[in-house]
Order: structure tokens, then sequence, then C-alpha cells
């Protein structure tokens, strides 16, 4: 199975009932991002953005969608996290600097070798989320669907590198916010 965006969904055959297996999800092929030799998956991902979206909610406001984009056009190159938020209280919205504490947030989930990379390696840029307007992932699922992926079975892809689909995102971009710090990472010690 091959979804619209060329990602393929990984499966573990856990055992059979009579002679159909049954299956559980792992997670999908290729949404990996990695700028150097970090690799984060798609769990990695989404226990980040749920992480750093814990310090929007004294704002009432919450991450409606998210997918992800490893840009290698900048040196060195950085992660960049497309955020739509529901904000309730326009009123109490999180300032400039929480979202930048967002990103640092979501560096900090991230694996020992993404922070070397980005600490003592600085091979990574920091993380940048980029808020866009409401109704962008819509958009999104519209353009998905007018090249044929079903409505039924769609889904926002979590990692995106299909040109159209980042300029799509780009030009509903509203603000963009970068990690303040290097995140924390000590070398480990192998005795």
């Amino acid at each position: 199975m091959v979804t619209w965006a060329g990602l393929e969904p990984r499966f573990v055959v856990t055992g059979f009932h009579n002679a159909t297996p049954q299956f559980r999800f792992v997670r999908r092929k290729n949404v990996l991002l990695s700028i150097d030799s970090d690799k984060t998956d798609e769990s990695e991902l989404q226990k980040a953005v749920e992480s750093a979206s814990a310090l929007l909610r004294e704002f009432n406001t919450s991450v409606v969608e998210y997918t992800s984009y490893a840009d290698t056009k900048t040196i060195p190159g950085h992660y960049v996290i497309y955020w739509e938020l529901l904000v309730k209280e326009p009123t109490n919205a999180p300032a400039h600097e929480v979202l930048n504490r967002c990103c640092l947030a979501m560096e900090e989930c991230l694996n020992s070798v993404y922070r070397q990379c980005r600490v003592a390696d600085n091979s990574i840029g920091p993380l940048e989320i980029r808020v866009v307007k409401n109704g962008t992932f819509e958009e999104l699922m519209d353009y998905a669907i007018s090249r044929g992926a079903s409505i039924n079975q769609y889904k926002a892809p979590r990692c995106v590198n299909f040109t159209p689909i980042v300029e799509l995102l780009n030009s509903r971009v509203v603000s963009a916010h970068f990690s303040p710090s290097a995140p924390h990472w000590t070398p480990e010690r192998r005795h």
C-alpha cells in the first residue's frame, strides 16, 4: 500500500486468526527527518510536538495539525515544523517568546544523536516552528484529493519534501519561531 504522498506504511505481523494475518502498525516508511547522522521518526516527532504544545495550554491554544520538513537549503540545515493553531482567546494568544520556547521544548525531546549534531557538531541549526494560517491543512487535503488521494483515507503527512506541498505551506506562514538556545546534551562516556 502506498499513500498519495508516496509513503509506505510499515506493519508487523503479530499473529494469525485462522489463515488471516493480524497486523500492528509500526510507522510509515520514509517518515524520517534527517539533516546529518540524525534520524527522527514519526513517534519521536509526535512526542516532541505533544511536549511543546503543553506550553500553549495556559493560553488556551492547541496544535490542530502539524507536519515537518528537513530544510537542507540553509547551512546548517534544520528541522522545520509547520503548526496550525487553534487560539480560543485571541486576546491571550501565546507571544513570540512562548513559541520560541516551544521550539526548544521539541528539541529537548529529540534523540541524543540529533542533540549532539545540534550542540557539539553544529551540523544542525535551531529547530523552527512556522505557524500557518487556519485552514492550511484543509488546503493540503484538497491538493492531495485533486491529485487522486481518497478523501476517506487521507491523513495529513507528518513529513513533507514534495516541492509543491512545501511551497503551499510556506505561502501560508503567518509567523516563524526558532529555538532561543541549544538543547541539553552531554557526551556519553563508555567505560
